[in-house]
């Protein structure tokens, strides 16, 4: 076992990204991305598993890039989506003779304006393979801009694809923006993270014939809204195949709402029904067996602080959430799946721990109900909160799930859905073992779980919406104490109970609206195995711990939250765990936005690397495309510009003594670039030394693995070059 892990063994790390049960619960298809160091780009490729784990994942061939694994009904095909070479065999859609051939490659661009898959080659389009005769997947759909998602109807003769249809005229401006001329956008939704600068093409629904490619657009069954770039319409086509579901945001001002209504029409066209009324943000749509409901999960899309819930809907409208009394959020990957026709299951997240729970779809558990009858309750017993549920899935009384474990990786088990309330080890069969090697060749982080307690303070900075009006009562006032949990990991030496203090560093999660639990991450590896502590605080504004705890930083971004984190920090130095004066802080996105509180408040860090950040907030309204959400929590900044400058750390920078590393995504809509320029120049014209980074080609999310490994190694040097251990410089860095 090597005694560091090098940055390269991040190439040797895969983790499941989607999973799907086929219809007769034997086979699982799973989704898993790996790091290609040849292209340098991450992988998602498909393989199947029988559930019983009789055999290894086998790989299907030349899948590489692909999404949205959907069974057939039979259980005979597997669709799914991905930008690869055209089919020869059989060219779906093929022109007469006399007509045009341009091909798809002559015509695919750059991908500007909303559009699935992007850059110089194919677009996505529905494949399928047929695996009982074996052979490579059969192309389905040859649209010129690509489909993005799909389903099937319950025939398995044809499937629903939603998929961009541009006018001639909005082709000619698609086609202007990729010959590198000027953009045009008159949508407040001018772009996306991810997408690009938005357009005004319209995602329709097709029903396509499996086995022609012959397709028929549904008129009524279009998407729109802020969000549609980002959730897309997510059709779901019924068990009785008489309705198709989708979601579209149709209020007065679909740009200026972050609302997704769900619909349903008729395979054949005809107009859409709504059945809800602008109060959620459905995602995840999914038919009871019987066809008589829809499950989804949902945020309330006015305020993202409040738990996503579990609703049931019925054909004429009904709908409630059955999640409600339990206080706590639907995780990131908890989709809600149907176990049978009133029985759904879903992960929940419950203080830094997710597990499943099932729900009686006929339950009324409202926080307000009169009457409570069967509520939700927790499965897999005895599952331990030293590690967590990722992906869910269930067909014909199995179960398939993915549990992230630090000391074991992250894989799927099979268990039976008889068998939830029982012991997880003790009924769990183990599916994968995607990180085998890395695991028993590594040296792995150590997992901790601590609850720090702390006196409340006064709010630092001004508040943003009144809680007496805009959210529920804080569960803290001040002089009370406030209870933070934290994950904690250290090297795998590491003895708690009889410590020597180490280099940490703390290390705010994303969102806010987010949460830390145990992970097996291979960034906590890589500094664990260099002697550092990392620490993740579930600081006031993380969810997992119920709305109020997770609202009181509404508004109020840099307050709690900085108060928390540094709380948490003082416990590892008190319990000797952390070396007062090695200390270290470093985030991403919402990390990367509080480290930036962090430095203004408090220069006890030897140094500090924001990543990927917003640090004036007045700036970022409307360069990024987060401009609903921030009204929503802010109002709009010309009507209350205190409010803006309070929940910012560039007014601030004065304060900054701690030296900086900064980086961004040259692409990054999310937290766009000039926000990390700004800090970067602000705390440089003050002589405090300062590095920026920018990743060409990134956005938010780096996906470029050599940008990952140069990150951490980035990040490693820039802590080492200012630890006091290490003979730190005095800090000039001269005036650029």
């Amino acid at each position: 076992m090597s005694e560091t892990v090098p940055a390269e063994a991040l190439y040797d790390v895969s983790r499941p990204v989607e999973v799907a049960v086929s219809p007769d619960g034997e086979r699982v298809a799973v989704v898993v991305a790996e790091q290609d160091g040849e292209e340098e780009t991450t992988r998602a490729s498909l393989f199947v598993v029988p559930t019983d784990g009789s055999r290894a994942p086998h790989r299907l061939a030349r899948a590489s890039d692909a999404s949205q694994p959907v069974w057939s009904p039979d259980g005979t095909r597997l669709g799914f989506v991905a930008a690869r070479d055209r089919d020869r065999a059989r060219a779906v859609g093929r022109p007469d003779e006399d007509e045009d051939t341009e091909t798809a490659e002559e015509h695919s661009g750059d991908d500007e304006g909303g559009n699935t898959g992007g850059g110089d080659g194919p677009k996505p389009q529905l494949w399928v393979f047929d695996l009982e005769r074996g052979g490579d997947a059969i192309q389905v759909t040859d649209r010129e801009e690509g489909v993005r998602e799909f389903d099937w109807g319950p025939e398995g003769e044809r499937v629903v694809v939603s998929a961009r249809d541009p006018t001639d005229e909005q082709q000619a401006q698609l086609d202007q923006r990729r010959d590198d001329g000027p953009i045009e956008v008159e949508r407040l939704q001018h772009k996306v993270e991810g997408s690009g600068w938005t357009d005004d093409v319209t995602t329709y629904l097709f029903v396509v014939d499996v086995e022609s490619g012959e397709e028929r657009r549904l008129e009524d069954a279009y998407g729109q809204g802020a969000r549609e770039p980002l959730v897309g319409l997510q059709p779901a086509w019924s068990p009785d195949g008489d309705r198709i579901a989708f979601v579209s945001n149709r209020t007065e001002r679909p740009d200026d709402s972050a609302a997704m209504d769900v619909y349903t029409v008729a395979p054949e066209g005809g107009d859409a029904e709504r059945l809800t009324d602008g109060d959620v943000a459905a995602n995840d749509l999914a038919w009871s067996p019987d066809g008589t409901r829809l499950t989804f999960a949902s945020w309330d899309p006015e305020n993202m602080y409040v738990p996503r819930e579990v609703y049931v809907l019925d054909r004429e409208g009904a709908c409630r959430s059955v999640s409600g009394t339990l206080d706590r959020t639907v995780s990131w990957f908890g989709s809600p799946v149907w176990l049978d026709d009133d029985t759904i299951l879903a992960g929940i997240a419950d203080e830094g721990w997710v597990r499943p729970y099932t729900f009686d779809a006929d339950a009324a558990t409202e926080p307000d109900a009169e009457t409570v009858t069967d509520g939700p309750e927790p499965a897999l017993a005895g599952f331990g909160r030293e590690r967590t549920v990722r992906l869910i899935d269930a067909a014909n009384g199995q179960v398939v799930c993915s549990v992230d474990d630090p000391s074991e990786g992250h894989d799927l088990y099979g268990v039976e859905r008889s068998s939830l309330d029982v012991a997880f080890d003790e009924v769990a069969t183990r599916l994968t073992r995607l990180n085998e090697s890395f695991v028993e060749e590594q040296p792995l982080a150590a997992s901790h779980r601590v609850t720090t307690e702390h006196t409340e303070t006064a709010r630092d900075g001004n508040a943003g919406l009144d809680p007496a009006e805009e959210a529920p009562e804080s569960e803290h006032v001040e002089g009370e104490r406030v209870s933070v949990e934290s994950m904690v990991y250290t090297p795998p030496a590491f003895d708690p109970e009889n410590p020597e203090p180490h280099p940490t560093i703390l290390w705010p999660h994303g969102g806010p609206m987010s949460y830390d639990d145990p992970t097996f991450r291979f960034s906590h590896s890589y500094f664990t195995s260099r002697g550092y502590i990392v620490l993740k605080p579930n600081y006031r504004g993380s969810s997992s711990y119920g709305r109020a705890f997770c609202e009181t930083l509404r508004g109020r971004w840099g307050t709690d939250e900085v108060v928390d984190q540094l709380a948490a920090l003082d416990d590892l130095v008190d319990r000797g765990w952390a070396d007062p004066d090695r200390l270290f802080a470093t985030g991403f996105s919402y990390g990367g936005i509080s480290t930036g509180f962090l430095v203004t408040r408090t220069d006890r860090f030897a140094a500090a690397a924001p990543e990927h950040g917003i640090y004036d907030r007045r700036s970022s309204f409307g360069t990024d495309d987060t401009h609903v959400s921030t009204a929503n929590d802010l109002g709009l900044p010309w009507e209350n510009p205190e409010v803006y400058k309070a929940n910012s750390s560039l007014p601030d920078v004065g304060e900054v003594e701690t030296p900086l590393l900064v980086t961004a995504g040259e692409n990054d809509w999310r937290c766009p670039p000039t926000q990390a320029e700004q800090l970067y120049v602000s705390v440089r014209k003050q002589g405090v030394p300062a590095k920026l980074v920018v990743y060409q080609g990134e956005g938010h999310e780096p996906g470029d693995p050599d940008n990952a490994v140069h990150r951490l190694e980035t990040i490693v040097e820039w802590f080492e070059r200012f630890d006091p251990a290490c003979g730190s410089p005095d800090g000039e860095s001269g005036d650029g």
